[in-house]
C-alpha cells in the first residue's frame, strides 16, 4: 500500500488514487489495509479528509496498533514524544492543532 501511494504520489493515476480510497472504505478488509489505505489516500489528495475517513482512521490507529507499529524504525522516528502512528494521524488529520509539550511544567 504504502509503495502504490508514493508511486502514485510522484506519478498522477487516478485509478490507483480510487483503489486506494475504495481499501480504506471496505469494511471487509483487514484494519491493516484500511488503515494504510486510509494514511495513502490522505498523502495523494489535497481534499479534505471526508468525516467517514476521519471515523475510520480514529478507531483503526489504536493505541496499542501504535505501539506495534513504532518497532518500525521509520515509524518510531517520526513519533517524538508520541508514538509515530499516532503523531502521523494527528498531523494529518489535525494540522492546526499544536504539538504536544514534551515539558512537565508546561
Amino acid at each position: 500500500m504504502p509503495a502504490s501511494a508514493e508511486t502514485t504520489r510522484a506519478h498522477p493515476h487516478q485509478p490507483t488514487t480510487a483503489w486506494i480510497r475504495e481499501l480504506w472504505q471496505d469494511r471487509a478488509k483487514a484494519p491493516e489495509v484500511r488503515l494504510a489505505a486510509a494514511i495513502g489516500w490522505l498523502c495523494l489528495t489535497d481534499e479534505p479528509a471526508p468525516d467517514t475517513l476521519c471515523t475510520t482512521v480514529e478507531a483503526l490507529a489504536s493505541a496499542e496498533r501504535a505501539r506495534a507499529m513504532d518497532v518500525l524504525p521509520w515509524m518510531a522516528a517520526a513519533g517524538g514524544s508520541e508514538p509515530g502512528l499516532l503523531r502521523c494521524v494527528r498531523r494529518m488529520l489535525y494540522p492546526e492543532e499544536p504539538e504536544p509539550s514534551d515539558d512537565p511544567w508546561a
